[in-house]
């Protein structure tokens, strides 16, 4: 076997071995859901995330007269993907990421979010049954921001979120 061809046997194999600890979730636990407390500072207004299965305890509500938008995750013949990839919503509103098929999680990244506060700083725990939800409220200033699947991002699985002023 030529040098070059095994250097391209080990890239792969360990790109796929990334692939797959990054698709594993990093708590373990019983039980259907998982939460990752992501509120922000006090005095910025909160910024939650969790992940449940539909109808459980933990999902966010969102504040009086706000509503809950909904953005599919799926995996498919088609790819990976949020459904709609973009959204407006309004401060207040909870953004609900619902599992249809995959393993999927959400992060709103640093590096593509510079000037944000008060959004989760952390990816959430991954969403792996169908059902299962990601919830996230949105306590942010008016602006877009993006947000991705980890394992996903490099297959184009990212998304904005423009929150507008409040009316």
């Amino acid at each position: 076997m030529s040098a070059t061809l095994h250097r391209l046997l080990v890239t792969c194999t360990l790109g796929g071995a990334l692939t797959l600890a990054a698709c594993r979730p990093e708590k373990q636990g019983g039980g259907d859901s998982a939460t990752a407390d992501t509120s922000a500072p006090a005095g910025q207004g909160g910024a939650g995330a969790s992940a449940s299965k539909a109808g459980a305890a933990g999902e966010l509500t969102p504040d009086a007269g706000r509503k809950v938008v909904t953005v599919q995750m799926i995996t498919d013949d088609q790819g990976n993907r949020f459904e709609p990839a973009e959204v407006e919503v309004h401060p207040g509103d909870v953004i609900r990421y619902t599992l249809q098929a995959g393993v999927h999680n959400v992060h709103f990244v640093a590096d593509s979010n510079k000037s944000a506060q008060g959004l989760p700083t952390e990816p959430s725990d991954m969403a792996q049954l169908p059902g299962q939800t990601i919830d996230v409220k949105v306590a942010w200033a008016p602006g877009k921001y993006f947000y991705q699947c980890d394992p996903h991002a490099m297959l184009g699985m990212v998304g904005r979120v423009e929150v507008e002023d409040e009316d």
